[in-house]
């Protein structure tokens, strides 16, 4: 089944007539989307056959090389490469992700970070009358009253209705002690106008205190986003800028396994790992700056001299063979890698854009050359949580 998934036909072979006929019975069911890229990733590549019965010191093939044009001594080489995924929709209309919890979460949200006062309202209410259902706020976002009215506005009007709408929020750092976690999670329902959130994210592994230790520890605060969902506060809970480490640590204690995780992703840092780790445990993976964070460098003085991911002449080169942006085409590759993207805009005209993603696809040339920038870095490093006293000293102590 994971050979016909991959778009190829197969050959079993076998004498045995009940295995014959269960060989057959691969067509009223499909792996799931974690373990077919479970099965694409296994370290070790070999040929069962590797002609060598054709090679002769004579020639025409002296050696394995010579018979298959490749260094044999690569395919020993562990790969990391998430394949393309998520096809197209008719009509070109919305895709959804399905979390571990049985919700269904939309391939592409409208972010808010940075939005400036006065203007995410409208942003927030022009996304949802061009068809997004999908908003990514944060209480420290500063601005989650405005989506509220909003939100509000449209359901009003019914533009779209409260069960069609997935809205994410995030609890700050200063709000990780149990006592806290619950009046922070209640102050975005008000601001947000909304009975219950769809999902409730960690949203740094971080609390601001110095010190050796991270105080209040990470478990106290998860302890404290499971009992928002025994209270029916929230449908689902996750965490945002966790490493494969921090994630291994919190399976080990938590008895909701957090739904999503939401990191920085684009083609100037994949994060292969960490993406394939989570499909192994069926959480489900949201990129945010999805589009290279372009503004970024005026925020923080130690990313001032990073490239622009828009400005690249591959993704330029991608746009122009696709016919469309080069916005469109990072949201598509995150897409395509089965990934959420939240793309932010105030502009009404480049909203709309910024979902027309699912009645096309990157070809597989154009996916691949997106898929191997060598030069891989952080457009948010996190270097501004770092102290001299801890609890992390270095980037390698947050990221590691």
């Amino acid at each position: 089944r994971w050979a016909i998934q991959r778009g190829t036909s197969v050959l079993p072979k076998s004498t045995n007539r009940e295995r014959i006929r269960m060989n057959l019975e691969l067509f009223l069911w499909e792996l799931p989307e974690p373990l077919f890229n479970l099965l694409n990733t296994l370290p070790m590549q070999k040929r069962m056959l590797e002609g060598d019965i054709w090679l002769n010191a004579a020639g025409p093939y002296k050696s394995y090389e010579d018979l298959w044009d490749e260094d044999k001594s690569s395919l020993s080489k562990p790969v990391v490469r998430i394949p393309s995924c998520v096809g197209t929709a008719s009509g070109g209309k919305q895709l959804y992700a399905t979390l571990n919890t049985g919700q269904k979460m939309p391939y592409v949200g409208l972010g808010t970070w940075k939005s400036k006062p006065g203007e995410v309202r409208d942003a927030t209410l022009a996304a949802l009358k061009a068809g997004y259902v999908h908003i990514d706020c944060a209480e420290i976002y500063q601005n989650e009253e405005e989506v509220g009215d909003a939100i509000g506005r449209a359901l009003e009007e019914g533009i779209i209705s409260r069960e069609e709408l997935f809205v994410t929020s995030k609890l700050w750092n200063t709000d990780h002690a149990k006592g806290d976690v619950e009046p922070a999670c209640r102050k975005t329902l008000k601001h947000l106008g909304l009975d219950c959130l769809d999902l409730y994210l960690i949203h740094w592994p971080v609390t601001g205190n110095k010190g050796p230790q991270l105080e209040p520890p990470l478990e106290e605060t998860w302890r404290a986003m499971e009992n928002l969902v025994e209270k029916g506060l929230v449908k689902a809970i996750g965490v945002s800028n966790y490493s494969i480490s921090k994630m291994q640590a919190l399976m080990g204690y938590a008895q909701i396994p957090p739904a999503v995780l939401q990191v920085e992703i684009h083609p100037y840092f994949r994060n292969d790992d960490l993406i394939l780790w989570c499909r192994g445990k069926g959480i489900h993976v949201t990129a945010y700056s999805s589009l290279g964070s372009p503004d970024s460098a005026s925020m923080f003085e130690n990313r001032k001299n990073l490239p622009k991911l828009m400005d690249h002449p591959v993704v330029k080169e991608v746009a122009a063979s696709s016919g469309h942006n080069v916005g469109q085409v990072l949201l598509r590759w995150g897409v395509q890698r089965g990934l959420t993207v939240l793309p932010k805009s105030v502009n009404p005209s480049r909203i709309a854009s910024n979902l027309q993603l699912f009645d096309w696809e990157l070809t597989a040339e154009e996916f691949e050359k997106l898929s191997t920038f060598e030069e891989q870095f952080r457009m948010l490093d996190g270097s501004f949580w770092l102290h001299p006293h801890g609890p992390y000293k270095t980037v390698e102590d947050l990221w590691g």
